[in-house]
Formats: C-alpha cells, sequence, structure tokens
C-alpha cells in the first residue's frame, strides 16, 4: 500500500497481520465494539469480533531521503508477549522496491519489542545492524528511560545496544526534524519517550502513529488505552489532543498497527468520532 502526500510518498511494508480479541489489546473494551461502531466494520473487525491488527514498517521517500518508520518484531524472536514466528520483512521490503542498503535512516517511534526487531540481525552468531548505511534514530527520552525502567515488552540487548555499539544511533529530541518534510512529533503516554512522525510536502500533511492508538476504535473511545501503556492517563490524553488536531487540520492519518486500508482521516458525524478510511 502506498500514499502520496505532496512530494513524498509513504510505502507500508507488512510483517504480520492477525487477528486478537479485543481484552487481550485494548482495556475497558465495550462488549460489541463493531455495533456500536459500525464503521469498524470490514476493515478493522472481524466477523467474530476480534480486532484485526496488523505489524508493519512504513517507508517515508522524499526522493533524497529514504526512513524506514519501525522495523516489526523480527525473525523468530521471542518474547514474553509473543511467540516467535517467521518474518520475511527484508524481502518484503524489497518486494516494494527498497533494499536494505537504501535505507538512509530508521526510526523507531519507542523500544517495544515489535517495532525495533530488524534493527538487527543475526550473521554468523553476531546481532548485525540491518540496514547498514542507516542512521537509527531514538527518542532520548526513551533510550533513558528504559535504561531504569523493566517491562514484559521490551528488551534491548539484542535490538537496541548492538545499533549503539556500532555508532549507528543518533538519541535525538522528540520534535527533532529529520528533513524539510519529515519531523518527529512527541505523543508520549504509551511510553514516555514516544513519538509520531508528521510529514508535510506541497501544502499537504500526514501522520504516522506510532502506538498514540493500536486500533482505530480508540479515535472514537480515547479512553480505551493498551494493556502495555506505560501512563493511560497520558496516553488517553495524547490520544484526545491529537484527534481533534487531525479534525481541524484533515490531516492523513497512517496507523502503524491499523490493519489495510491503515489510512484515513478523523471526522465526526453526528456527535460521534470516527475514522473514515482514505
Amino acid at each position: 500500500m502506498r500514499w502520496t502526500i505532496g512530494d513524498v510518498q509513504v510505502t507500508k511494508v507488512v510483517e504480520h497481520e492477525f487477528a486478537v480479541p479485543f481484552d487481550g489489546l485494548l482495556t475497558g473494551v465495550p462488549p460489541d465494539p463493531a455495533g456500536d461502531h459500525p464503521w469498524l466494520v470490514p476493515h478493522f473487525v472481524t466477523g467474530d469480533g476480534a480486532a484485526r491488527t496488523s505489524i508493519h514498517g512504513l517507508v517515508i521517500d522524499t526522493g533524497a531521503r529514504r526512513v524506514l518508520v519501525d522495523t516489526c518484531i523480527g525473525d523468530m524472536r521471542e518474547t514474553a508477549a509473543m511467540p516467535g514466528m517467521p518474518s520475511a520483512f527484508p524481502q518484503a521490503l524489497e518486494a516494494a522496491g527498497y533494499a536494505v542498503e537504501d535505507i538512509d535512516t530508521v526510526v523507531c517511534t519507542h523500544l517495544h519489542f515489535d517495532h525495533v526487531g530488524w534493527n538487527t540481525r543475526l550473521v554468523d552468531g553476531a546481532w548485525t545492524v540491518t540496514f547498514p548505511r542507516a542512521r537509527y534514530l531514538f527518542a532520548r527520552r526513551e533510550w533513558e528511560h528504559w535504561q531504569q525502567a523493566a517491562s514484559d515488552v521490551v528488551d534491548l540487548t539484542d535490538t537496541v545496544r548492538p545499533v549503539v555499539a556500532a555508532g549507528q544511533a543518533d538519541l535525538v529530541d522528540m520534535d527533532h526534524v529529520l528533513c524539510d518534510e519529515v519531523r518527529l512529533e512527541p505523543t508520549p503516554g504509551h511510553t514516555p519517550g514516544h513519538v509520531s512522525v508528521r510529514i508535510e510536502s506541497q501544502g499537504e500533511r500526514a501522520f504516522i502513529t506510532g502506538d498514540l492508538a493500536h486500533h482505530p476504535v480508540q479515535f472514537a473511545e480515547p479512553q480505551l488505552c493498551s494493556t502495555a501503556d506505560s501512563d493511560r492517563a497520558g496516553s488517553e490524553a495524547t490520544r484526545r489532543r491529537f484527534r481533534s488536531a487531525r479534525l481541524d487540520d484533515g490531516a492523513l492519518v497512517i496507523g502503524t498497527h491499523f490493519p489495510g486500508p491503515t489510512a484515513g482521516r478523523i471526522v465526526v458525524r453526528g456527535e460521534k468520532w470516527e475514522f473514515a478510511v482514505d
């Protein structure tokens, strides 16, 4: 899937798509999310009421820069949150038109396992950076937080520390500007240093969400939080600010865990908020 924002192209590269029970993904979910929000059907809810979700990376191609946002889980990496699964992400990336050598920047919206997995790959028994020509950008606040905190969904040992050791990591501010068209946007709550990515070109604007929302229903009901949120009150507040700003500016919203069609706009119909697919 591809979207065009002015002169910039964004390409979705899928690692996994599957369905999970809503109560395994979000807290306090109403008994019938699709009944309360019919627009969720058919793209975001299965016939038996499970949440459709996706693990994917997004390539931002400005012509001069090729930025990969988030690197998925990785090949057969097992975590406390998910069993290991085979991954063909580098092959899917190449099928989309990008070899690993083509990526000049990797942005991790945060450091949970499903956003850093292909930062590295195992070569001759050693964890080696996957994207040899890339600078890897991590929010400094995110990095510093996980030096002190522990979580079942964070283990930097073989996904982030080898990048730092290789000298390819840059610790940046949460509003870091990558280039004229691309910058980071602070969206804390899911984690303390969580960022989204803002894209602007030729008067058009888009945002890659990261995990400020795991499922589009959270734009209708922002009080629904991820089970992995570090700060649920902060996460809700961030979603409320984000959805109001996107209602005002009409920007395209590209969900980091939203299955196809993945992108849409936040609208209000009657008195209800919706995510209208683009």
